[in-house]
Formats: structure tokens, sequence, C-alpha cells
């Protein structure tokens, strides 16, 4: 699969982006997963990575939240796959993306995420390492796992 992945500030999403953003992530984190509020009030203060397909579909997105606005560092969050591409790697082709683009916008710093606790081994193999015991969010057990800088 062929991804375009485009890196906006919030206010530089435009409308259209901004609805592709917030209908990707409702249909799996609210949706799926079940009711939260998803507008955090981070969103303003991120970084957000989006990926369509050749048709111009958005099918991978991920934010990440500006240094001491989450966490003292960036934080990347709300890491989603369209459910009908899962299982094709495109997953870890975000998280590839989003690290070159932290790497490139803060270099030498640290990552922190907070993880669904079933994705500990996915984010392991981006070189997270989980910092933290179980705890709820959202009604759903998460950890924080941090990664240092890259070489």
């Amino acid at each position: 699969m062929s991804t375009r992945w485009s890196w906006q500030r919030f206010e530089d999403l435009g409308v259209d982006g901004v609805y592709d953003m917030l209908a990707l992530r409702a249909r799996v984190f609210v949706v799926e997963q079940g009711p939260y509020l998803d507008p955090d009030g981070a969103d303003r203060h991120a970084w957000h990575l989006l990926g369509r397909n050749a048709a111009g579909d958005l099918v991978a997105y991920l934010r990440v939240v500006d240094p001491q606005v989450k966490f003292v560092e960036p934080s990347i969050g709300r890491v989603v796959v369209d459910p009908a591409i899962r299982g094709r790697g495109e997953g870890h082709a975000l998280m590839r993306e989003g690290l070159a683009r932290c790497s490139a916008a803060w270099p030498g710093r640290a990552i922190r995420i907070s993880a669904q606790a079933h994705l500990q081994r996915f984010y392991g193999r981006h070189g997270f390492e989980t910092i933290s015991p179980v705890y709820l969010e959202d009604q759903i057990p998460h950890v924080q796992m941090s990664r240092r800088s890259a070489p």
C-alpha cells in the first residue's frame, strides 16, 4: 500500500482534514472501544500525521503533542489505522513515520506515550519501554512508555 503522509499543525489541517481526523478517531476509539471524549484540548498543541491512500481517504493517523502539554517530553497519541486495512503493516509504517518526524522536530528528545496496555509489544518493537504500572484511562488499561532519543 502506498500511503501519502502529511505532517501539519492543527490550524493548518483545514476543515476537511479536521473532519477526516475526527471521523477516523471516532470510528475506532469511540465506536469500537467505547464512549469517551476524544477532543481533549491537546489537538491545538500538536502536530498531526495523516496517512492517505491513493484515493485520498485517511487510513492512518497519529498526533504528537508538544512537550510540556501532557508530559515533559513530546507525546505520541491517538495512533489509529482504518479497521479495513489492519494487519497489513500500516500501523508500523505510521509509527516509523511519526518517530522520524519527532526526531526532526525535537532532535535528541525522548518521547513518552500513554499506551493501551495490550499494545505494549507493538510499541516495544519501536523502541518504547514500559515505565509505569497499569492504570485506567477512559476505562481501558494503559501504561506509560518511553523511548529514548534516536541515535
